[in-house]
């Protein structure tokens, strides 16, 4: 058994002069705060890793830098999924008494500590160094693949597409950390420059700075009592071209995973925190976690079924598409949100009931998978 007992998020966008150490430092510091704890309390550090800083020691690193000594300490990589990953890893750390109070933390300096070209190069890797990086794709070139043939087999549209950039921006218009505040239209995303084509500009997340931690304990810490109630992983594939069939892809394997070990079905979930990558990362993984039949997610959106006031509240901070991604602590900042939703200290963009909430990570492209339970006890 863990609880989740504090979280802390900076503000994503533009953070000149701090650095993706400096930035775990701020997140970290509000999260140990949050959880009524002292630096000396926290036994255990997970963080993810940085491209901007890639030390092959991030989280021994970080524990100097921050002023800690942990008996625990573990820097983890698996994309997009990282967060979750850690969180999960954390969970069972506290669950088998290794510590008490781990840290898991993740944060850069993307937007301004890295180059253009270096972010490129750095988006170029995660394809096969033979078969895919030699002609020349990066992420958003792999995602836009995996639209064109979701689209074709489940008739999705470019429009269907733009309204989970709407929402996601809608959402983040309520929130003062988040990157963007100008609210946007389908036309407006329609509009905008093409990237890999279906995908346009407003059809994928934007490059940040910035920093997410939380402290998972092994007991919960006075009245905000939110327990990790069960997780999975999975992980299909690394490269697209090794990928399986869009029906057969991780995020089903890793949810149905993790709904047996939490004892939980989809209709008990009261609040959704889902990787937002791309708008076609956003309406797979819906679909996949049963949030929405196949090729209906975007119908659901339109309907408000995912708005702070519907039925499945989403991404109320704003998501990656909006709120901001600065690597490992962009999902990151998912969790954080969902601590406050089910803590009721969400302010303008509290939501009705957050007592059960499904969380889904996705790392590479649509490769490695973590889904989590968390629920909110008396």
């Amino acid at each position: 058994m863990s609880f989740v007992t504090g979280v802390g998020l900076t503000s994503y966008g533009k953070h000149e002069g701090l650095s993706s150490l400096d930035l775990m430092s701020k997140a970290a510091g509000l999260a140990i705060s949050d959880a009524g704890l002292k630096r000396s309390d926290i036994d255990g550090i997970l963080c993810g890793y940085s491209t901007v800083s890639p030390h092959i020691m991030l989280a021994t690193v970080f524990a100097e830098h921050f002023g800690i000594r942990p008996s625990y300490a573990h820097a983890v990589q698996v994309g997009g999924a990282t967060g979750l990953a850690m969180t999960m890893l954390a969970h069972h750390l506290v669950d088998a008494g290794v510590a008490k109070h781990v840290l898991v933390v993740g944060g850069e300096n993307r937007l301004t500590g890295q180059s253009r070209d270096a972010s490129i190069q750095a988006l170029a890797q995660v394809g096969h160094p033979d078969y895919e990086v030699t002609l020349g794709p990066t992420i958003p070139a792999y995602y836009g693949l995996v639209a064109t043939r979701y689209m074709h087999e489940y008739g999705l549209t470019q429009e269907d597409l733009a309204e989970f950039a709407v929402l996601m921006r809608k959402h983040a218009l309520t929130h003062p950390g988040a990157q963007f505040h100008e609210p946007i239209t389908v036309a407006d995303v329609m509009a905008s420059k093409p990237v890999a084509m279906p995908l346009k500009l407003l059809d994928c997340c934007p490059v940040s700075d910035g920093g997410a931690a939380c402290v998972i304990s092994r007991e919960p810490a006075g009245e905000r009592r939110v327990r990790v109630r069960g997780c999975a992983q999975a992980h299909t594939h690394q490269h697209v071209t090794a990928a399986p069939a869009l029906s057969e892809l991780g995020a089903e394997i890793s949810i149905a995973k993790a709904k047996q070990a939490a004892g939980v079905a989809i209709s008990d979930v009261r609040y959704a925190a889902v990787y937002d990558s791309f708008t076609i990362t956003l309406a797979m993984l819906l679909e996949d976690l049963g949030l929405a039949g196949r090729g209906e997610a975007a119908a659901r959106v339109r309907a408000g079924y995912f708005n702070q006031d519907g039925e499945m509240p989403l991404n109320t901070h704003g998501g990656l598409l909006s709120y901001g991604h600065c690597g490992v602590g962009g999902a990151m900042a998912h969790l954080v949100e969902t601590h406050l939703q089910m803590t009721g200290r969400a302010e303008n963009r509290q939501v009705r009931d957050a007592s059960v909430a499904l969380l889904h990570g996705d790392g590479g492209v649509l490769s490695s998978h973590v889904s989590m339970f968390l629920e909110r006890v008396r």
